[in-house]
């Protein structure tokens, strides 16, 4: 049975919610202020407490801060008769967990003591994960259990150990940035990381970003200045969002890559290239040198070492420990104490197609740390994540597996039934023994339908 200590100095207030909530199964004790009240939680805690703002002894707020010296976790909902602004930001900023207006609704206040409920119930179902070795990250680390990064890892591993040009391709918000820090940590971690946005920059300063520019060489150059090529020594320079710059600044990149030297702009003095040249983008360069947009060449150049990172929908198994992770991060950044998600909202996650990939995810916690009253983050904390976005987008996907593209016609079943293998296989990294769990088959009638159907399958 659930215990709740009412403080507050009105007796009718107190007579009314001792009857209400014994009648709703609580067991409930009530102090008349806030000296009485502290008594009776360092003797006897209660699961929550009711508290008024204003006691005639003490101040509400000060009673807050002594209940949570007490017990940091503990679920005060605060009550007042004031309406004011200030007030309710002050009791949320002090770590009450809801905040109600007198006359106190008892739908209202109901509704708060269940979610404080539940919220202790899941501190306590994961207390101590904090402690856990799964949890001790570095700032910087790559979350990855599955073959894909397992392979991303091995390459980390190889091109650091020299100076070659990497090309890091994948989704926006899959961790482009991170992969080549981690290479540049590894080959030069003395050495600076410039990474500059290609999108972000005109084409007229992005040329003076790069190379720099001499005294005079246009309106505005009072001083010769040295570029991000210059800048990073015997470090790297990473080209974020390659694809979006000109094919005039192409083929100046080109000439860096080939002969390791450039002209500043106005300059006339070759300057020797240094730095280890990085790459990423979200777009398929192949794509683009075909329609004439991306210099063949030049890729050609960059593509010596290539990475490809998978999109989080296609690693759902690194969800989980993703989230371990950007929360111990966030909660250091924040200065909180979240210790996890709900089942109900990493069931959410599992099913979402993430279409922001991580940054999404760390977007997602970040604004819900930011909000959040309990150590555990509910569904409640996540109100742009709902299940009937993940209800369609799972409809959708049945539909499409059972249909063709010509007008909704039908599939055979041997159709359904080689889309679906093709499908599990593209969008999971399992082994052939992980694949026949899923598909519910054993390895050799796997091994047959993969040769009925023409389908190569090279992963063990």
């Amino acid at each position: 049975m659930s215990k709740i200590l009412v403080i507050d100095d009105d007796a009718s207030i107190r007579e009314t919610l001792d009857l209400y909530l014994i009648e709703e199964g609580y067991k409930v004790e009530t102090a008349e202020n806030g000296t009485e009240g502290l008594n009776k939680y360092v003797q006897n805690p209660a699961d929550v407490v009711i508290l008024d703002i204003r006691l005639p002894d003490v101040d509400g707020f000060s009673v807050l801060e002594d209940l949570k010296e007490e017990n940091e976790n503990v679920k005060v909902i605060m009550i007042t008769a004031f309406h004011d602004m200030e007030t309710t930001i002050n009791a949320m900023k002090s770590g009450a967990f809801d905040y109600i207006h007198k006359p106190v609704n008892v739908d209202e206040l109901d509704i708060a003591i269940k979610k404080a409920l539940k919220s202790l119930e899941m501190e306590k179902k994961i207390d101590g994960l904090l402690m856990e070795p799964s949890r001790n990250f570095r700032v910087g680390d790559i979350i990855g259990t599955g073959n894909e990064m397992r392979e991303i890892f091995k390459t980390i591993g190889i091109v650091s150990q020299s100076r070659t040009t990497v090309l890091i391709q994948g989704e926006s918000g899959t961790g482009k940035e991170l992969i080549a820090k981690v290479i540049h940590h590894n080959t030069s971690p003395d050495e600076p990381f410039i990474a500059v946005n290609c999108s972000a920059i005109v084409e007229t300063l992005l040329e003076s970003e790069l190379f720099g520019h001499e005294k005079g060489s246009f309106t505005g150059a009072i001083a010769r200045k040295q570029g991000k090529f210059e800048l990073a020594r015997y470090g790297t320079v990473f080209l974020d969002e390659i694809s979006e710059m000109s094919i005039n600044l192409q083929a100046k990149l080109l000439r860096v890559l080939q002969e390791m030297e450039f002209d500043r702009v106005g300059g006339k003095d070759k300057v020797k290239v240094s730095a280890r040249i990085m790459a990423a983008t979200n777009k398929d360069l192949k794509t683009l040198v075909k329609e004439g947009k991306f210099r063949d060449d030049l890729y050609y150049r960059l593509n010596i070492v290539s990475i490809t990172i998978p999109p989080l929908r296609t690693r759902r198994q690194d969800i989980s420990p993703l989230i371990d992770y950007l929360l111990a991060k966030i909660n250091l950044d924040l200065h909180k104490k979240v210790i996890g998600v709900s089942d109900e909202m990493m069931e959410i996650f599992m099913s979402y197609d993430w279409p922001g990939n991580i940054r999404e995810l760390e977007n997602l916690l970040v604004r819900a740390c930011v909000v959040a009253q309990g150590q555990v983050l509910g569904k409640g904390d996540f109100p742009e994540l709902g299940k009937d976005e993940i209800t369609k987008a799972r409809k959708d996907e049945t539909a499409n597996v059972f249909t063709s593209s010509e007008a909704g016609k039908l599939l055979t079943l041997d159709e359904v039934e080689e889309r679906y293998i093709r499908k599990v296989i593209k969008e999971t990294d399992k082994n052939k023994g992980e694949i026949c769990e899923i598909l519910g088959i054993s390895r050799p009638t796997f091994e047959r339908k993969l040769e009925k159907y023409g389908i190569t399958f090279e992963r063990e």
